[in-house]
């Protein structure tokens, strides 16, 4: 076995089904575009094992709790693993994370975006080890992410490979 699918499996981590997206919904896109020893993740949003879009969505600082818009980070953080599994066959390719570059739904006057995405960047550590796993990171507040209410939690990457 991989060396990182054994840790998601010591972690209890499964890596979701490919994204099932709402009616309607097209997105002409590589959800992980490889170029070089870069692979370049699109926005990815939280997922079920299914596939499935996770709630709650909506503002984070109204409809979503804080708590639960780090859950959900952490959960987009395994639907980007998911993408860059299916794309490069081994994530043990992943030689190190450029940049990490999160979203959130925010409502008006919320300012505790780092916390929110800290969800991922924590899941990327315990996953990859903070040598591969260190990385640049941004998390910003948004008026408003696609998708019915609007998910929380919206991130990408920037990914070395080799």
């Amino acid at each position: 076995m991989a060396r990182i699918e054994a840790r998601l499996e010591e972690l209890g981590l499964v890596l979701p089904e490919p994204a099932q997206l709402p009616p309607g919904v097209r997105l002409p896109f590589a959800k992980v575009n490889v170029r070089g020893n870069m692979a370049y993740v699109s926005g990815h949003g939280p997922q079920n094992d299914d596939g499935t879009l996770s709630a709650p969505s909506g503002k984070v600082g109204k409809d979503v709790t804080v708590d639960e818009a780090y859950e959900l980070a952490r959960k987009t953080a395994l639907s980007m693993l998911s993408s860059l599994q299916r794309e490069l066959g081994d994530l043990d390719r992943i030689t190190g994370w450029g940049r990490i570059f999160g979203m959130v739904n925010s409502a008006p006057g919320f300012t505790q975006q780092p916390a929110v995405i800290n969800g991922c960047s924590d899941l990327i550590y315990d996953v990859f080890g903070p040598d591969v796993g260190r990385h640049a990171r941004s998390a910003v507040g948004m008026a408003e992410l696609p998708f019915g209410d609007g998910i929380a939690v919206e991130i990408e990457a920037d990914v070395l490979i080799d």
